[in-house]
């Protein structure tokens, strides 16, 4: 499915029954990146996928936050959703850090690997996650790439079947960079963050900032690198349903 807006075309996916939750992907990264999370969510949950302008078959490109979460206000209403979970990774965490703040479908905000400012992103270590697609030391433990392989080489195969253009990683890392949260104490959305204790993308500090300065947020860290919520899915998948069953739609 997708939505026209302002000249753009954003595709979205929408799986299950249930209370919709959202699931936003990092800058770059194709809808692989969600493949640990979406059959779990999708359950008891409808689960929703955008991609971001530029990314999949959604056009145009993801010149700012504020745009993006236009786009995911106007996914939501074609999509006849009052109210959703936001879960976001990376740039789909600043989005939906974002969109609590200016629209008001949001239920709940699950942020995974997200700075509230973009001065805390790591531009060159984003960068070299990209740098080789078959390099995923940025994104899986050693010992999990050791323990692996046969997944590592399906992940460099999604990788190059779906990861977004150069151009597009650009100018959705320039938005993210641009990005700041404002003051926390006025975000009373229920929150979880999700940090992974050795990205090399954000300081897990930062992160722990983010979820201590919010009103009704909860910090919990998590092992791994970039993508622990892949490597340590099992565990990431229970915290986050446990937090969505604490707080179900109005």
């Amino acid at each position: 499915m997708h939505v026209s807006v302002d000249g753009a075309r954003v595709h979205y996916g929408s799986v299950g029954a249930g209370d919709p939750v959202v699931l936003l992907g990092e800058a770059g990264f194709g809808p692989w990146q969600w493949g640990w999370q979406h059959d779990a969510f999708a359950g008891p949950y409808r689960v929703l996928t955008p991609s971001p302008r530029g990314h999949g078959d959604s056009t145009g490109s993801p010149d700012s936050v504020a745009t993006l979460a236009g786009d995911l206000d106007a996914v939501l209403a074609h999509a006849d959703v009052d109210r959703a979970h936001l879960v976001g990774f990376g740039l789909g965490g600043v989005t939906a850090l974002h969109y609590a703040r200016e629209f008001g479908r949001a239920r709940t905000l699950t942020l995974v690997g997200t700075a509230p400012r973009g001065e805390a992103v790591d531009a060159d270590a984003f960068r070299a996650l990209f740098a080789d697609p078959a390099d995923l030391s940025g994104l899986f433990t050693d010992a999990f790439r050791v323990a692996r392989p046969d997944l590592c080489e399906q992940v460099a195969g999604w990788r190059r079947e779906e990861d977004a253009e150069p151009s597009v990683r650009a100018a959705a890392l320039d938005a993210c960079r641009a990005f700041d949260a404002g003051p926390l104490y006025e975000l009373t959305t229920p929150t979880l963050v999700l940090h992974a204790v050795d990205d090399p993308v954000v300081p897990m500090a930062v992160s722990a900032e983010l979820g201590d300065g919010l009103p009704n947020g909860r910090f919990e860290a998590v092992a791994g690198r970039r993508l622990a919520h892949a490597e340590f899915s099992a565990a990431v998948n229970d915290e986050v349903l446990g937090f969505l069953e604490a707080h179900p739609l109005d």
